[in-house]
């Protein structure tokens, strides 16, 4: 009987395939680990959506909804590479954004990640922060746009602070979340062979809640960069944020979907780094 051939490096990558671990798989469904990659079908989208968008402005589509063509997006990317918009580069537009929405992130983990360990621990933090986080987290960030101003002004404080208020509690509750779900087993197993409490925390607690704390971030992550464009409101004469919302002012659409079309990127781009990290910090995420 012929040997079966081994699937191509290329197939593998591309989700085609199975590789050497979700080969061994004989049960599929219903494991998140025996999922390929569908970078493939990712690929496939992408050059469809691109393909129709080149369609639509060939046969003048575009126009009935006030969408730019392609070959229009293509001069306006190339004029804000090489001129800037507004006398401010591309690149600083871009990289006042990215710093905005990573601060808010990182002050947000900061405290949301402490705050959430106590909430899951003690009962008396839980009594005394929980009603402020669970009035707090539905209010969507735009909605203290008013407040931040009179207490922080216009400059880069309020904007960051907005940042950070969209991230807190967010990571509050995926810090809580990640210590409710540790397994009181565990707990009582370090403790038997004469763990210390920071020990517990150390070993046992923070390792199986920080699964959930990951998820928190690339949540929070997604939840900024949509709220950017809402910080950048506040007085900002830089970033995609504001350079999407002086672009709508002028009716220069092409400008608008580049700046949708960069923070989609961006974001993604993010993400993707997410995973791999998660991927390199957590590997024992979903085996028990």
């Amino acid at each position: 009987m012929a040997e079966k051939k081994e699937p191509s490096e290329a197939a593998i990558w591309l989700g085609l395939a199975d590789n050497t671990f979700t080969r061994q798989k004989t049960v599929k469904f219903g494991d998140a680990s025996a999922v390929n990659s569908g970078r493939f079908y990712s690929i496939l989208i992408v050059c469809g959506l691109i393909a129709l968008w080149i369609l639509s402005s060939r046969l003048g589509l575009v126009k009935e909804f006030y969408w730019p063509t392609i070959g229009g997006t293509i001069n306006r990317v190339i004029l804000l590479v090489t001129e800037g918009f507004r006398n401010v580069s591309l690149w600083e537009h871009v990289g006042i954004s990215v710093y905005r929405v990573l601060s808010g992130v990182l002050y947000g983990a900061l405290v949301g990640i402490p705050l959430g360990f106590a909430m899951g621990l003690s009962s008396t933090a839980r009594g005394l922060f929980d009603p402020i986080v669970e009035f707090m987290r539905p209010i969507p960030p735009l909605a203290l746009i008013p407040l931040i101003i009179l207490w922080f002004g216009i400059d880069e404080t309020a904007k960051i602070f907005l940042l950070f208020l969209a991230s807190l509690f967010i990571m509050t509750i995926a810090a809580r979340a990640g210590v409710s779900s540790v397994r009181i087993s565990k707990v009582h197993a370090a403790y038997s062979l004469g763990a210390s409490k920071l020990q517990i925390l150390r070993h046992v607690i923070l390792p199986n809640a920080l699964p959930e704390i990951f998820t928190g971030l690339r949540t929070s992550m997604g939840v900024c960069w949509g709220t950017v464009v809402a910080a950048e409101l506040v007085a900002a004469d830089k970033g995609v944020g504001s350079m999407i919302m002086i672009a709508k002012n002028f009716l220069q659409t092409d400008t608008v979907v580049i700046g949708i079309i960069i923070i989609g990127i961006i974001g993604y781009v993010i993400e993707i780094i997410m995973r791999y990290l998660e991927r390199l910090l957590i590997p024992w995420k979903g085996k028990g």
